[in-house]
């Protein structure tokens, strides 16, 4: 699972942890014990709809997909899981990336049964460390986290490490030996299964009552695909002036992409994001710029971020097209009335190119959550994005019922 380079150094780490840490240890207030294991699940049921005009057939999924793991508290600070995942569906009148229907649209939940996370820790209230395969998610996900939206989630070969020298100051870094993909392990493209990585992760946050400062560096190093390795150097400020709820908020972030190890290309890419909000009576406005810089030839890229969350959610833009990306958007949400449960967000995007100019189309998404019961949760959530140039027009409805416990 881990990568044999990895081992040496990452076993040391791990039990080096306590003995290094004894002095922080020393006036800390013991915590309760836990129980010495417990069984966690959640399951989701969904049903996905996408009409696409590149397509004469649409696709449509639906797909059951089941999360448990056993979480065991070994004592001394030492705590490890194992997880697996199952993805089961009803038909296949989609593109999974692994059934070979390429005459329909893709779906990317492909059906399967697969280890998710497996993986030992340890920390203490200053310091701690996790080795083994496991879920990253660093800021919004912008950059490296998860995939939560797809059925199978993507997860990390990973020593992962983190530093709170003060309670304001939390440094975090990670060295990534492979990526698990949302496409599983049966994909038929070999590359969106997994890739054989050596990735390093640097985070720096400073909080400071409502504000937060993070300056990183993402080193990304693929094995497999020497055109896809980058490093990444950024700024991200983010905070909010509120009163009963009231007030501005804001996120500014600089980035710059450059060629990294044994990448054939050479390119230089600046990233930025401009994202002010206005929050009054229950409902928060938003406006936003994020510009994903290009040449024309080559272009800024996220291969290990949340994808689904950024530039629309008929996924039109996972790949950012070889002339950049403007995304210029304004949204909105909140719940229905104080204290409700039920949410709901809207939000229309202008996609145009970084380099000319030249528009790509636009894109309406709107949802909306709702709980059924005490542990169920459902969802209603559309995409609707029209061409005006880039790929076509494309709609998409998602039905959602997810269990947690």
């Amino acid at each position: 699972m881990i990568c044999p380079r990895l081992l040496p150094a990452a076993i040391l780490a791990l039990f080096a942890l306590p003995a290094s840490a004894a002095a922080t240890e020393a006036a800390a207030t013991p915590a309760p014990a836990a129980a010495p294991w417990q069984f966690e699940w959640n399951a989701r049921l969904r049903h996905e709809d996408v009409d696409d005009d590149a397509f004469d057939l649409g696709a449509r999924a639906t797909t059951l997909r089941l999360r448990a793991g056993l979480r065991m508290h070994l004592g001394d600070g030492f705590e490890a899981l194992v997880e697996g995942e199952g993805v089961a569906s009803a038909g296949d009148e989609y593109n999974s990336g692994a059934n070979g229907r390429t005459t329909r649209p893709a779906i990317t939940d492909p059906e399967g049964a697969e280890l998710n996370q497996a993986w030992i820790g340890w920390k203490n209230d200053r310091i701690g460390a996790t080795l083994g395969r496991q879920r990253l998610l660093f800021d919004n996900q912008r950059w490296i986290g998860n995939s939560g939206w797809r059925q199978n989630e993507q997860t990390f070969d990973a020593l992962s490490m983190q530093w709170k020298p003060t309670a304001a100051i939390t440094a975090r870094y990670a060295f990534i030996d492979r990526v698990h993909r949302v496409s599983g392990d049966h994909a038929l493209d070999p590359l969106a299964r997994e890739r054989d990585l050596s990735t390093q992760v640097f985070n720096l946050a400073m909080k400071h009552g409502a504000q937060q400062w993070v300056g990183y560096a993402y080193l990304h190093d693929d094995r497999d695909l020497a055109t896809a390795s980058t490093s990444t150097y950024g700024l991200r400020w983010s905070g909010a002036r509120l009163h009963d709820g009231s007030g501005w908020g804001w996120t500014l972030e600089s980035a710059r992409q450059r060629d990294f190890a044994d990448n054939p290309l050479a390119f230089s890419h600046a990233y930025w994001l401009l994202e002010p909000t206005f929050a009054s009576h229950g409902i928060t406005w938003r406006a936003g710029w994020e510009h994903l810089g290009g040449n024309g030839t080559h272009a800024l890229q996220a291969p290990l971020a949340t994808l689904h969350a950024f530039n629309g959610w008929a996924d039109k833009f996972l790949v950012t097209p070889p002339g950049g990306l403007d995304d210029r958007y304004i949204g909105a949400g909140g719940a229905f009335g104080r204290g409700s449960k039920c949410s709901w967000l809207a939000s229309w995007h202008d996609f145009r190119a970084a380099t000319d100019g030249d528009r790509y189309g636009s894109e309406w998404n709107a949802s909306l959550a709702f709980p059924v019961g005490a542990s169920l949760t459902g969802l209603v959530k559309l995409a609707d994005y029209r061409s005006d140039g880039f790929a076509r027009d494309t709609r998409k409805l998602w039905l959602q019922l997810e269990w947690a416990h």
